[in-house]
């Protein structure tokens, strides 16, 4: 093959250089760019797969199989065929399959029979909701995965919320795209007393035209101008077009309270551009954000009149509404009871009135 002048291959040097801290499959991540690297297979193309069926192996027929590793974490195979490369990493449930060849149209081919019928759709269930959940993974960057979560009926959970925050829910859970004025969902109140479980509901009453994705890493999105870009102006996998989206938010004190300006720096001014800013233009985004905080300590600009699509205090039940939940009146005390203490309170684990220290599994249900 002719080499040009000014031909990229000699800009950059392929060196692998191997120490104590590689593993077999970071060997075999630096031996699939060869062939790119130096020219011979100049077009690529990939795709990730959050569900991999059971028994595919993710190779086109006739792949011939030149290296294979695995670590505790993940496993990489690396295959080739007549003019074509391909690098398949696997980790738990999903793969990234990548590959080059020595045309466009080849490596186009090559990845949709790697790939073809390899995509696991587990079976819906009408109690569970699709969630994405956003996150940066050291490997991969801005990366986002489903789940499929179980979510109750806004009638079924209803009881679990005093009037007042129940009659808020009732309008919240009836919102079309219609209906949808300010951005930002705001939850606030003391731990314990249910905002992930009305998301969580939240999610079941929107599915039809809205996907509630969670961010994982809160405090580090708006600190992070690129996986911002990549959650608010790229296309989501899943996600159909024109359908809105919900990014939650969860327990950001810091990022909303009144000092925030001074203690989160620019976090702040890009949450609100994202809600009613030029970053939020033409884009079907809504932003969720659940906080302990009392309303008085929320920065003036996050709580102003319009941006917010709803604004709801989910507080503890009276004393009357917890009885009537509980079906006694042993351990509640006169001030009622948050959801997570009536829960403690009917596994028999402790009165309502300590807010015991509710760290496990169950106790994430219900903050």
């Amino acid at each position: 093959m002719s080499q040009t002048p000014g031909d990229p291959r000699h800009a950059l040097p392929i060196r692998l250089n191997v120490d104590d801290s590689d593993s077999p499959a970071d060997v075999v991540d630096a031996l699939f760019l060869g062939r790119f690297a130096n020219g011979e297979q100049p077009y690529s193309h990939s795709t990730s797969i959050e569900r991999v069926k059971p028994g595919a192996t993710l190779l086109p027929p006739a792949a011939e199989v030149v290296r294979a590793a695995r670590d505790s974490d993940r496993s990489a195979t690396l295959a080739q065929g007549e003019g074509w490369t391909l690098l398949v990493s696997r980790w738990s449930r999903g793969a990234d399959v990548t590959v080059t060849a020595v045309s466009d149209e080849l490596a186009e081919k090559v990845l949709r029979e790697a790939v073809d019928g390899a995509q696991d759709e587990p079976e819906p269930q009408p109690e569970n909701v699709t969630m994405g959940f956003w996150y940066v993974s050291p490997r991969r960057g801005p990366h986002r995965t489903t789940r499929q979560i179980a979510a109750g009926t806004w009638a079924e959970v209803r009881p679990n919320y005093t009037a007042p925050v129940a009659e808020a829910m009732d309008r919240l859970m009836k919102t079309t795209p219609d209906d949808i004025a300010g951005r930002l969902l705001l939850l606030h109140g003391p731990p314990g007393t249910g905002k992930t479980s009305a998301l969580r509901t939240l999610a079941r009453s929107w599915r039809d035209w809205c996907q509630v994705d969670c961010v994982l890493d809160p405090e580090r999105l708006f600190n992070d101008v690129g996986y911002l870009m990549d959650i608010a102006i790229g296309e989501d996998e899943g996600t159909a077009k024109g359908r809105w989206r919900l990014l939650l938010l969860e327990d950001c004190d810091e990022l909303i309270r009144g000092e925030a300006r001074h203690t989160a720096g620019q976090a702040l001014s890009r949450l609100l551009n994202l809600t009613d800013g030029l970053l939020g233009q033409g884009r079907n985004v809504l932003v969720g954000v659940t906080t302990n905080e009392d309303l008085e300590r929320l920065h003036p600009a996050v709580v102003r009149p319009g941006r917010c699509l709803a604004r709801i205090e989910v507080g503890r039940l009276t004393h009357r509404e917890s009885v009537e939940w509980l079906g006694t009146e042993e351990g509640v005390s006169r001030e009622g009871a948050t959801l997570a203490e009536l829960f403690a309170l009917r596994r028999g684990s402790g009165p309502a009135s300590v807010p015991a220290q509710h760290d496990g599994a169950d106790a994430g249900l219900y903050l």
